[in-house]
């Protein structure tokens, strides 16, 4: 168990960093954060900000003499840095959850292995094998960079196969990584909502899970999260989340796990997971009783999870993107919003916000 008063290293400086380091700071806790940029949102809220490169081995060892524990907030993160760090101070999630959720090919053979569902799929490392990848998955299809990949980027739509060279030049023509593959084409799938799993686990193997969300994704973005879900998703969360909860257990999580999934005839279908906190968790700040930040503090602290409830009929986030930021006045004087600005500067399409909320019962099915 790491005590509050202590310090928390997180690798990365974005909008989760400063949230992580609001919730970290709620129960006592010092932030120290390690990023690349010379800013960035979760600045305003470290005690301490490092900024070095991520393959900087100097810098990350002054790190690690001046924490006592270590997380991170995204995932496109070296997993050689994240088992650098771990050789000298405790490092939750480990470089195994990290290894295998940012590498798709890793992802979608554990869950095969797990026994859940996903696309069906084909490794592609050039043109050719994107032509053959085509006559084997099939089309309508979707390809996507094996690494790197968020928020729809590194992706592109083949609805026939003479589609294939403007996809392969639309996500940039990927090198191979070293023992890997470039990217893949998957399957387009038929489904009905996509929604996510929102689990933490602790240490000790213990897990708490919140009400699954539905999502409405707009051009790869997250737009809106809502709980409680439709029925549809309700009836298929119980099999999403023992498959998470498979995949925590396999991977030796610690801290919060996002799986993500389609809702479709023949049952929930695997997507994609993320190992940290999650845009479709944010809700979770008001709309439970207690938050995704701060349940992953706690796991990554060895402290007791803090339950997972409604604290009311339900809810919902919308992401404010590009110049929707600048609402703030009209979201301020809504009755029972709750606004969160990032701190970022304008850019169009950039996640500046998010806006929550919670109530009666239809606020939380509404759509804003």
């Amino acid at each position: 168990m790491v005590p509050p008063g202590a310090t928390i290293g997180i690798l990365g400086g974005g909008q989760l960093g400063r949230m992580l380091g609001l919730a970290a700071a709620q129960l006592g806790y010092r932030v120290h954060v390690f990023a690349p940029e010379a800013s960035g949102p979760a600045t305003e809220v470290a005690a301490e900000w490092t900024q070095a490169r991520f393959e900087d081995g100097d810098a990350m060892r002054a790190f690690a003499a001046r924490i006592d524990v270590a997380t991170y907030e995204f995932e496109n993160v070296d997993p050689h840095a994240v088992s650098y760090l771990a050789g000298r101070v405790q490092v939750h999630p480990s470089a195994r959850s990290l290894d295998v959720s940012r590498y798709r090919p890793h992802e979608k053979a554990l869950v095969a292995e797990l026994g859940g569902r996903t696309a069906a799929w084909a490794p592609v490392d050039d043109l050719d094998a994107l032509h053959a990848a085509a006559a084997q998955v099939g089309t309508p299809a979707i390809l996507k960079t094996t690494l790197f990949g968020y928020d729809g980027k590194g992706q592109a739509r083949i609805d026939t196969p003479e589609d294939a060279a403007a996809a392969w030049d639309a996500i940039g023509r990927p090198p191979r990584p070293p023992a890997g593959h470039a990217a893949i084409l998957e399957a387009r799938v038929d489904f009905a909502a996509e929604f996510s799993v929102l689990l933490a686990r602790g240490a000790d193997g213990t897990t708490a899970v919140w009400d699954v969300p539905e999502n409405v994704h707009v051009d790869g973005v997250l737009a809106t999260s809502i709980v409680p879900a439709s029925p549809l998703v309700r009836e298929q969360a119980d099999e999403a989340i023992a498959l998470a909860k498979r995949i925590a257990e396999a991977l030796g999580h610690v801290g919060v796990l996002a799986c993500e999934f389609f809702a479709t005839a023949d049952g929930p279908v695997f997507n994609e997971m993320a190992p940290r906190v999650h845009n479709s968790g944010h809700w979770t700040i008001e709309g439970a009783v207690t938050s995704q930040f701060e349940n992953h503090i706690r796991a990554v602290c060895g402290l007791p999870l803090g339950a997972t409830a409604l604290t009311g009929a339900g809810a919902t986030m919308e992401n404010l993107l590009g110049e929707e930021a600048d609402r703030w006045p009209t979201l301020l004087a809504e009755p029972g919003a709750h606004l969160h600005l990032y701190g970022k500067t304008m850019r169009e399409g950039r996640k500046m916000g998010h806006v929550t909320r919670v109530g009666g019962p239809g606020t939380a099915g509404a759509m804003p």
